[in-house]
């Protein structure tokens, strides 16, 4: 497994004192970031190759958000890769070795000149150990999203969304989503769903809805098409 280590900064806490989901997720995108630059395919030999890998799916469990100035080691290992996919595990632990958080994760290599999957060459795959995988509740990454909802005011993509790829981070779209949440809801299950990408001066759409506790939140078009589907639970 790699890992790295850090400390909760004031930067990455919300309005609790504790880790944000938001921080969260970019710990977790920034491990595998770190992993692929140190094993050679990192972001500059993808763009070299016109090639990048986009996140399909998350599902992330939250045991407890750490505080400002804990100590931390964040950690992925890759668990599955076929064809045009990729699959890896994250988790994040405090200085006692206590299981914070674990996520998994679905990725497509894609073709940037085409828009479409690309099969992973041996010379990317043969660079990833992969290891077992966490266990997780079995999901799945389909999010089904209840009737019902109520339909907010568009969020237009600005550059301040936009990752190295030119189109809108798989964070910054559940940052947007995460607005529509209630006050007080410590998040203890986050699924998403990504569908297609969305590019600067786009409108997001988002459509909300509450079942059994949780909250959906979907981002789609303006003629109704979805760019992403996130479940949030909140936790026990």
């Amino acid at each position: 497994m790699y890992t790295f280590d850090s400390r909760i900064r004031y930067s990455e806490i919300d309005a609790d004192g504790k880790l944000s989901m938001a921080a969260l997720i970019n710990y977790f995108q920034d491990c595998s970031t770190f992993q692929s630059e140190e094993l050679g395919v990192g972001i500059e030999y993808l763009g070299k190759r016109h090639l990048a890998w986009v996140l399909v799916s998350w599902q992330i469990e939250v045991n407890r958000y750490p505080g400002l100035c804990e100590k931390v080691t964040i950690g992925t290992k890759p668990h599955e890769m076929k064809s045009f996919m990729g699959v890896r595990n994250f988790l994040l632990m405090d200085e006692q070795g206590e299981l914070l958080a674990k996520a998994n994760s679905v990725w497509t290599l894609l073709d940037m000149d085409t828009g479409k999957p690309f099969r992973v060459p041996a010379e990317i795959a043969e660079k990833y150990p992969l290891e077992a995988p966490l266990e997780m509740k079995p999901l799945g990454r389909k999010i089904s999203v209840p009737e019902g909802g109520i339909f907010h005011a568009p969020v237009t993509v600005g550059v301040e969304h936009l990752d190295t790829n030119h189109h809108v981070n798989n964070q910054q779209y559940l940052e947007i989503a995460m607005h529509y949440l209630p006050q007080s809801f410590p998040i203890g299950l986050l699924r998403a769903e990504y569908k297609r990408q969305a590019h600067l001066g786009d409108r997001l759409v988002p459509y909300v809805t509450e079942r059994e506790g949780s909250v959906y939140v979907s981002l789609l078009d303006e003629a109704g098409a979805v760019y992403m589907a996130a479940e949030f639970t909140p936790m026990e």
